[in-house]
């Protein structure tokens, strides 16, 4: 009679995500801490937990630019496995946050591996590129005061599964102008607007009323 066979348990990514060990280890970031470089060895590959995290690229003039604010669930660095040898880019924690850091060789092999896992991965690169072509058509076409509208009303999760994040958890207005292209002066004046005409409050952070999506819509 044979051996009854071996019952192995499902991968599941979250749970290799949460496991520390090989190649993975836990980065606990506070408020403003750099995660890696522009012009840093790319090594790693990046999961985020918990907190936020500001992707940001400096001009050989000395001018920076925010392209990314990546919240719980993302991933960052990942241009490592496509051959990027430097950063081209500096993360930092805009907030408290806990954040996995997957070494090159460790991430190459789950994804060979693990086809649950390159799943997961390779859908939320596809969502990410989608988004990245987005704000590339939003920052072509579209004012500066509907793209502040915009970022506000995707920070806030407005058009995702769930239930909307109506109160935005402090940010300034110094990065909220780095995001959209524009001064702090001009982001000012268009919250300001936004705040007398109802559509967003002050309230230890930015309330967004779904009614800001009038911004975006308005020709």
């Amino acid at each position: 009679m044979a051996p009854p066979r071996k019952l192995t348990t499902p991968f599941d990514p979250q749970s290799f995500l949460s496991k520390l060990g090989e190649g993975k280890t836990l980065v606990k970031a506070p408020k403003d801490r750099i995660l890696f470089a522009q012009g840093d060895t790319a090594d790693a590959v990046f999961y985020i937990q918990e907190g936020k995290v500001k992707l940001t690229v400096m001009s050989q003039q000395g001018k920076e630019a925010v392209v990314a604010i990546l919240e719980p669930g993302s991933f960052f660095g990942e241009a490592c496995l496509a051959g990027e040898q430097v950063r081209v880019a500096t993360t930092t924690a805009l907030e408290k946050s806990t954040v996995v850091r997957i070494d090159k060789q460790a991430m190459v092999n789950v994804l060979q591996q693990e086809p649950t896992f390159s799943e997961l991965f390779i859908s939320y690169i596809l969502s990410r590129n989608i988004r990245i072509q987005e704000d590339l058509v939003d920052q072509l076409f579209n004012s500066s005061e509907k793209r502040l509208a915009r970022v506000l009303l995707l920070l806030a999760h407005f058009g995702k599964e769930g239930k909307p994040q109506a109160v935005i958890a402090k940010i300034s207005q110094e990065t909220l102008a780095e995001i959209v292209g524009t001064t702090r002066s001009r982001v000012s004046f268009f919250l300001n607007r936004f705040r007398k005409l109802g559509f967003i409050q002050y309230n230890g952070g930015i309330h967004v009323h779904s009614s800001l999506l009038n911004v975006v819509l308005h020709d």
